[in-house]
């Protein structure tokens, strides 16, 4: 069975062709990283924009990459939620017209559905049930995967995500967007142990995470040094960020895990690509026996292949979406 799937979610414009789900025949990715880079961040207007000028041209491409044609896709997977509603809303109509056109199915996917998938692509034996921490510029969630399309949310940001905090505090130090990069890079050559970071709790919500209070912290430690006219080593906080980051994901995941009787988890989205976030879930899992999956590093991003992945799986379970579906800035994985 060969599913088309389309991601437009954020600031890539992707699609890709699976066969049955976890073998990818093609994928394409048109990144607009570059030309949001000079504003510091993503700029919604403009990210729709070049969406509908790249959509057409990144699924033909994936396609042709595929050596297949529309007649013999079995199914249109599409991000509809949740994600910037004038981005989603590009890839939502453009599938929509396609099946129209084709007369093939539309299949809905939850994008952070996608990015648990991601990990299905790389390592045939993950099955669920599963604990999967979901990681992102938008998203941080500790997510019980009960079946392929079925989960509960254990818990989740109460402010910034974790792949935000990471852009924020590199933003405040000079780096460019997207910064989390950066960030890892001068890590490598800091000292984690300089600064003393905050590790913020939420009260009443042993597993929810909140990243404001790290951000705020760092960004006033930058403001009130420059004051001073203390130079701040950036490898050496760039360390500290990034293992303060990396303890709070990991602690709070493995404390779920614990609490409600997992021994295999899961890491997904673009801050899974982080060196000192695999490092940290690589050592803790080993500590605490528990058996630990993470998708390969072209695949923590947004991809059209995590999309056309959940896409077969949702497919076999008989979700479908007609010409009223429609886009969702916010929606919970619990309410699909």
């Amino acid at each position: 069975m060969y599913i088309l799937g389309i991601e437009s979610s954020c600031d890539e414009t992707a699609a890709s062709v699976s066969e049955n789900g976890t073998k990818i025949i093609s994928s394409v990715i048109s990144s607009q990283v570059d030309e949001h880079k000079k504003y510091g961040g993503v700029v919604p207007e403009i990210a729709s924009r070049r969406h509908c000028e790249n959509i057409l041209g990144v699924t033909k491409a994936a396609l042709e990459q595929a050596e297949l044609t529309m007649s013999d896709i079995d199914a249109v997977a599409v991000t509809y939620a949740p994600g910037l509603i004038g981005a989603l809303l590009v890839g939502v109509n453009f599938a929509k017209g396609l099946c129209m056109a084709s007369g093939k199915p539309l299949v809905p996917v939850h994008h952070i559905a996608g990015h648990i998938a991601a990990n299905y692509i790389v390592h045939e034996d993950l099955k669920p049930p599963y604990l999967c921490l979901v990681a992102s510029g938008g998203h941080s969630h500790i997510v019980e995967v009960l079946d392929y399309t079925r989960f509960r949310v254990a818990g989740r940001t109460r402010d910034d995500a974790a792949g935000e905090c990471f852009d924020k505090c590199a933003r405040a130090m000079g780096f460019p967007y997207p910064g989390g990069v950066h960030i890892d890079k001068a890590a490598c050559s800091g000292d984690s142990e300089k600064y003393i970071l905050p590790h913020p709790k939420v009260t009443g919500s042993e597993f929810d995470f909140s990243f404001s209070g790290l951000k705020t912290f760092v960004i006033n430690l930058l403001h009130n040094s420059a004051q001073k006219g203390i130079e701040i080593n950036k490898n050496d906080l760039s360390a500290g960020i990034q293992k303060t980051i990396s303890e709070i994901l990991c602690e709070k995941t493995i404390s779920a895990a614990r609490k409600l009787g997992y021994n295999t988890i899961a890491v997904a989205g673009g801050v899974s690509a982080n060196s000192g976030v695999r490092s940290a879930f690589e050592k803790a899992c080993a500590q605490n026996n528990m058996k630990l999956y993470l998708p390969a590093r072209e695949l923590c991003g947004d991809n059209g292949a995590m999309i056309a992945c959940q896409g077969f799986f949702n497919y076999l379970a008989g979700h479908r979406g007609d010409e009223s579906l429609n886009a969702a800035a916010t929606l919970s994985l619990e309410e699909i």
